[in-house]
């Protein structure tokens, strides 16, 4: 597939924040808008060292290609830099890695969590993303590759996640060698590849990874409700859609006869006698990593919720044909019809279909209402995108 050229113009800054002025835009080679390896590898080739911040603008929509423009702090070099009008201003809703000396802050903190764990001082640090959603940088360590994962704070309950995936179910996650709570954490490389276009043939192995880690989930949902993980259940994750809905009412036809629905179709879903687990939310295959030397593990638990774990099977059956995708569901139902006699998955994966695209509505707005404005754009459009296609659905 053929993917637009991403350009970059980098705006830097110094370490107290004083705007420098820009580089030269230069072409880089990965197309999407939060990958940050070639912004580093272009900008050292015009003479600067830099950490990338943040995301300023681009001239189109989307998260692909396009002159695509960014904050970066210059920490070392002289570079040839042009005139900017850019200014600098405070956010509240600023990531803490995306404002000055946070890079710089978050990989001190590694550092110091690195030796305290045994693993020493990282040999070598690359900055591979940075977004709203987001700051990834890859440690080389004596003892392997470890990923500094810095989120935002309203995703900060992901190191809850991971804990206890390592605590019921080792290997069924990445390893998480520490967290600060604030959303800072450092996490073990897993070996393998990341299951993207798996064929049906090897999601039924994700499939009954989803199913024994959301079966283990069930006894500690109120415990893991409690240490911050979002609760999605039943009433609240209508309530949740509701007002996400609201102010599209007048825009989107149909969406206010589809709300209306909402008690009657949460009613049927409960009947289905699914318990509510641990969703993952964003169960694609790509977010299953395999090896030929270790059982499959689940990636990203970042936008993990409480509530009906039907959810996820929705998005493990994405890009496969009708037939396959009932194959599927079929495969995973026979899991909860073992675990939980009486219960009608299918029917329940069938109530949740234009549900989904309602909770893509909530997880969007979600996004938007805690990232600072000039980071829309990533964002933007999805929140009616996923109101229209419940609609069609509903």
């Amino acid at each position: 597939m053929s993917l637009p050229t991403r350009t970059a113009v980098l705006v830097l800054v110094d370490g107290d924040g004083a705007v420098l002025g820009q580089l030269p835009p230069f072409d880089v080679r990965i197309p999407f808008w939060p990958e940050t390896e070639d912004l580093i590898d272009g900008a050292r080739a015009l003479g600067a060292e830099i950490s990338v911040l943040r995301f300023l603008s681009a001239d189109g929509p989307g998260h692909v290609g396009g002159v695509v423009t960014y904050l970066a702090q210059l920490d070392g070099g002289d570079p040839a830099l042009a005139p900017t009008s850019f200014r600098l201003e405070p956010h509240p809703l600023r990531a803490p890695y995306a404002e000055v000396g946070g890079p710089a802050a978050s990989l001190a903190w590694a550092r110091e969590a690195l030796v305290a764990a045994g693993y020493g001082t990282p040999d070598a640090v690359r900055q591979r993303k940075t977004w709203n959603l987001s700051g990834l940088w890859r440690l080389e360590t004596a003892r392997g590759t470890v990923w500094l994962k810095h989120l935002p704070p309203f995703l900060r309950a992901e190191s809850v996640v991971l804990e206890w995936l390592n605590a019921v179910a080792p290997g069924s996650a990445p390893p998480l060698i520490a967290a600060d709570g604030t959303g800072r954490q450092l996490i073990g490389h897993l070996p393998g590849e990341d299951g993207f276009g798996a064929p049906l043939s090897v999601r039924y192995g994700m499939a009954d990874l989803l199913h024994g880690l959301q079966r283990r989930a069930i006894q500690d949902v109120d415990a893991l409700a409690a240490r911050g993980v979002r609760d999605r259940r039943g009433p609240l994750l209508a309530d949740q859609m509701v007002a996400a809905a609201l102010p599209w009412l007048e825009e989107i036809p149909g969406l206010e006869a589809l709300l209306e629905r909402l008690p009657n179709q949460f009613a049927e879903l409960e009947a289905c006698g699914l318990p509510d687990s641990l969703v993952h939310a964003d169960f694609h295959p790509g977010n299953v990593r395999f090896s030929a030397s270790v059982p499959p593990a689940a990636l990203d638990w970042g936008d993990s919720f409480l509530g009906n774990p039907g959810f996820d099977v929705l998005s493990l059956s994405a890009g496969l044909t009708p037939h396959e995708s009932e194959q599927l569901t079929e495969h995973w139902a026979a899991l909860w019809r073992q675990a939980v006699p009486g219960s009608d998955p299918v029917r329940a994966v069938r109530l949740l279909q234009p549900l989904s695209a309602l909770y893509g509505a909530v997880i969007y707005s979600t996004f938007v209402e805690n990232i600072e404005p000039s980071e829309w754009p990533y964002h933007a459009d999805d929140v009616p995108r996923c109101l229209k296609m419940a609609v069609e659905q509903g």
